[in-house]
């Protein structure tokens, strides 16, 4: 079947989840690798995570990660997925983005929310009650920098006395704000104009509130005179696909049923307990929650998604490393070939000139045929008129 939508753009949101009892310095090595294997296979984007404890997600500095898969990458895009607002000073923040943006030549991506890990605050004396309000501040401010404003503002966690930051930006990168079942998201990303991460895009309750999630964006862009297309719009899910069903679920047996425990931990949103994996990948698949499966099952996937949206601009596969390093490779690499030619029409001139040829019969080769016996032919008579 078809896509008839407008192309999509694709790439991964990588928290990243690690299996503990991973060589930790490998799996930071290996976080680079795959963005090199994604850069070479014609991903668009790339996000990394921040978080501070729990042993599993052990990125602490996303722009330390852009910075260095800057260096081995040429065309793919990197983002901060995402920056915890209410952990950093916004003056110091917005300066380090900015210089990213030079740096990466304006590959450079701005992706922003309040802090997930209930520790990660805890550790740094944050209430969590006030970290949705803290980012909002937060991200208003920065955004008033990135334009060049000078800012003052007082806060009871900041201060700021006339900032303003020594260089321009290098590009007008994306800049993009979670979100996930509540409104909150959607309503910051509408008031402010930004781009929108919709993080539990593939989650049971998250899927039906999509529709809902845009036209928050629309009314509220509307009211505050913003512009939003939903091109800006990128729905995050897990994948992990293989050539047949069975080698997905054998795939995953390395720590899809141990991340799956982890999440009960950490997100309201988890997939509750399961300690039997072919429950598990089935539960997955038929509820839409993510996709263990083949290249046609992917593609079912994000045709669901873009009926249930009304239509987005990227997906991004969230990287949670359920399977061993050459099955996630392998994974990706079907990904790019099957997966996302069908909906960025690259394969449609293609099977349209394939389709004519299969359409004319055998008249090509028929035409081959007299054209090599009447070649021959006439090599035959000039070599007799020689030796004539």
């Amino acid at each position: 079947m078809a896509y008839f939508g407008p192309p999509m753009k694709f790439g991964i949101f990588l928290g990243p989840w690690h299996k503990v009892g991973m060589n930790p310095t490998l799996a930071l090595q290996r976080d680079l690798e795959l963005i090199e294997l994604l850069d070479r296979l014609g991903f668009d984007e790339a996000w990394y995570g921040e978080h501070h404890s729990g042993g599993v997600e052990i990125l602490a500095s996303p722009e330390l990660m852009i910075a260095a898969a800057a260096q081995r990458t040429r065309r793919i895009k990197l983002g901060t997925g995402v920056a915890s607002l209410p952990y950093h000073q916004p003056f110091m923040l917005a300066d380090r983005i900015l210089q990213l943006d030079h740096l990466t030549r304006g590959r450079m991506m701005f992706g922003v929310g309040p802090g997930q890990l209930l520790k990660d605050a805890r550790m740094m004396g944050i209430e969590t009650s006030t970290q949705r309000e803290r980012m909002e501040e937060a991200l208003q401010v920065i955004l008033r920098l990135f334009k060049g404003e000078t800012v003052t503002h007082k806060s009871d966690w900041f201060e700021l006395r006339d900032a303003v930051l020594q260089m321009k930006p290098y590009s007008d990168f994306d800049v993009a704000v979670t979100a996930a079942v509540s409104p909150s998201g959607p309503k910051l990303a509408g008031r402010l104009g930004t781009g929108m991460l919709s993080l539990a895009a593939t989650d049971p309750v998250g899927v039906e509130r999509l529709g809902q999630h845009w036209d928050i964006v629309q009314t509220e862009a509307k009211e505050h005179g913003q512009v939003i297309d939903r091109s800006s719009w990128r729905l995050v899910g897990p994948m992990h696909i293989a050539e047949t069903l069975e080698q997905a679920k054998k795939d995953v047996e390395y720590g899809l049923l141990w991340i799956t425990q982890y999440l009960r931990h950490i997100s309201p949103h988890s997939r509750g307990t399961y300690d039997n994996l072919d429950k598990l990948v089935d539960d997955m698949n038929e509820s839409g929650a993510g996709v263990i499966g083949t290249p046609e099952m992917a593609i079912a996937q994000l045709e669901r998604l873009d009926e249930k949206s009304g239509g987005f601009g990227t997906y991004l596969i969230q990287g949670f490393n359920a399977a061993r390093w050459p099955a996630t490779q392998r994974s990706y690499e079907l990904f790019a070939e099957e997966v996302i030619p069908h909906f960025t029409g690259q394969l449609d001139v293609v099977r349209a000139s394939y389709d004519a040829v299969v359409a004319s019969g055998t008249e090509a080769a028929e035409v081959t045929a007299r054209a090599q016996a009447d070649a021959t032919a006439a090599y035959r008579q000039e070599r007799a008129g020689r030796q004539g």
